[in-house]
């Protein structure tokens, strides 16, 4: 028979491993899982990847279900261009998204001609692979994979489908307090263009820093519990590789 203070005991420990769990997702590090396509080529469906909580400071949403028990974001720090950043969706404030920082507050986007122009300058470019292929959801896209070039000299590389591409658009003008973030998957992602469903993400809507790739499986070959299978399964040579 179990006696009283055995199960007492072991509550005691559950809460307590709870709520360590609970500090440390909280304050320091969450992991997170890539459902879709929209940053490939640097981030593929089926990428488990650490994101620190503590980069950009705190706000409500750095808590599980985003409690309000922060009016405003806390020991705020401003993120870089071109960070891979985790954020709650403007449109409900509950959705996790992934995109890259483009736009900081004040600064102008804009799509001429297929090439991004910050504050009335162009991204420089320049081509990695012609004809690459990505997926796009279930399908499989044609797409030029290039290097761009931000004004603070971080480099990563973006995909532009071969056929039809975001070629043009208005003039964006990030509000105060806001950011624009683009899918490095340029033509297979929902980001800060679509005003909106997704559109300029608040401050307090950053969740964290995406750092480090820490486990990665190919899904649509099969369950990473087809041990005979793990060659083709999982990616190994993803494995605890830095987000650039």
């Amino acid at each position: 028979m179990i006696s009283k203070d055995f199960l007492k005991d072991n509550i005691k420990t559950l809460i307590y491993a709870l709520i360590i769990a609970i500090f440390i997702r909280s304050i320091f590090i969450q992991p997170f899982y890539i459902p879709s396509s929209s940053m490939e080529p640097t981030l593929l469906m089926g990428d488990r990847l650490f994101v620190t909580k503590f980069s950009y400071g705190y706000s409500k949403h750095s808590f599980p279900f985003s409690p309000p028990i922060l009016k405003s974001r806390i020991f705020n720090r401003i993120p870089k261009r071109g960070d891979v950043i985790v954020f709650k969706t403007p449109a409900d404030n509950r959705t996790d998204y992934i995109k890259r920082l483009i736009g900081l507050p004040g600064d102008t986007v804009q799509f001429l001609d297929g090439d991004i122009y910050l504050n009335n300058n162009q991204i420089l470019k320049t081509i990695k692979k012609k004809d690459d292929k990505l997926f796009c959801g279930n399908k499989i896209i044609n797409v030029n994979t290039y290097i761009e070039k931000l004004p603070n000299d971080k480099t990563y590389k973006a995909s532009y489908r071969t056929d039809v591409s975001f070629y043009n658009s208005d003039k964006f003008l990030v509000p105060e307090n806001h950011y624009f973030f683009l899918g490095d998957n340029r033509d297979c992602s929902k980001d800060s263009r679509y005003l909106s469903e997704v559109g300029y993400v608040h401050r307090d809507n950053l969740v964290g820093k995406a750092q480090i790739l820490f486990f990665s499986s190919d899904r649509k070959k099969g369950s990473i519990f087809n041990i005979i299978k793990w060659n083709e399964i999982l990616r190994f040579d993803r494995f605890f590789k830095k987000i650039k």
